[in-house]
């Protein structure tokens, strides 16, 4: 046992572990992340940071509307960077730029019958974030554990307030609606948002799909009612006693099935594929340590 136990979990951490133990082992406790970093994370936290950079521009700064998109697109510019996006993929920086015009052709900052609320602080409800205690104890600290989340926008939309969440995909399709009815990452949010004294009605989530010709785009509300928030609570506790389980026996249980290849296969196929993994990690991954407070990521040695 020659790892830290984190003292902040948030969705992605637990949605790894409960996905593959041994994935979230790599990525969380020994902080492995491949040295080539996937261009659907590059390019979806470029368009992300533009959203946002446009977003408050607009509705906290007050600066006319093509000012505030220029001021996005520049941002994603920037965050994008010199990043060399694979040729088969859609997600170049020219399509993620297209894709921000795209989505703000869709859903004009001006006319959006979505608009983030007014804070208590007095600034807008855009990148919303919480850090509240759970009722599980770190086994290092003896501190209760922390769960933080982060959403794009929180929002006043059809007569309600409602976290508000985008996101980029290859491709929508009739049932692209469907799979945020359970999902954990918002159900997280309303219990955050709750905690902070703003209960939300449920969640909108907004898709933009970048293809090589052509974008895309919809819409999907879906709803929380507690007892479900109630239910991800204890559900969330039950995984993480199940992670310090594992963090003390200093092994965490391995997936072997359809985990591998989703989503186009786990950048650890070929470390799990190997008798000797270390070669493999040794060549093909830094170690950078993932803050889910400060959304950043450092270098270890």
């Amino acid at each position: 046992m020659n790892t830290h136990f984190p003292e902040v979990i948030d969705n992605t951490l637990l949605s790894t572990f409960r996905s593959c133990p041994h994935k979230a082992n790599l990525t969380y406790f020994h902080h492995y992340k491949p040295k080539v970093q996937s261009v659907h994370l590059h390019a979806g936290k470029a368009y992300a940071s533009g959203l946002e950079a446009a977003r408050v521009a607009f509705f906290q700064d007050g600066l006319p509307e093509e000012e505030a998109k220029a001021i996005g697109l520049k941002k994603l510019i920037e965050e994008y960077g010199n990043f060399e996006c694979p040729p088969e993929s859609a997600k170049s920086l020219e399509r993620t730029c297209g894709a921000l015009e795209y989505y703000f052709s869709v859903w004009p900052l001006s006319k959006d019958k979505a608009v983030p609320i007014t804070l208590p602080s007095g600034k807008r409800g855009v990148e919303f974030s919480f850090i509240e205690p759970l009722e599980v104890i770190h086994p290092e600290t003896g501190n209760p554990l922390l769960y933080s989340g982060r959403m794009d926008t929180v929002v006043n939309y059809a007569g309600g307030i409602f976290g508000e969440d985008d996101k980029t995909t290859s491709q929508l399709g009739a049932k692209w609606g469907d799979q945020w009815n359970l999902r954990s990452q918002f159900t997280g949010y309303c219990w955050g948002a709750q905690k902070a004294g703003i209960p939300l009605n449920g969640f909108l989530i907004r898709g933009v799909s970048i293809l090589k010709q052509s974008f895309g785009s919809a819409e999907a509300i879906t709803y929380r009612p507690q007892w479900q928030i109630d239910r991800w609570y204890e559900q969330v506790h039950r995984d993480l006693e199940r992670m310090i389980k594992s963090w003390k026996e200093g092994y965490f249980d391995m997936n072997l099935d359809h985990a591998c290849a989703d989503y186009g296969g786990c950048e650890y196929q070929q470390v799990c594929l190997a008798k000797d993994p270390s070669p493999w990690l040794e060549v093909n991954f830094t170690k950078r340590r993932w803050n889910p407070v400060t959304r950043e990521e450092e270098v270890l040695p």
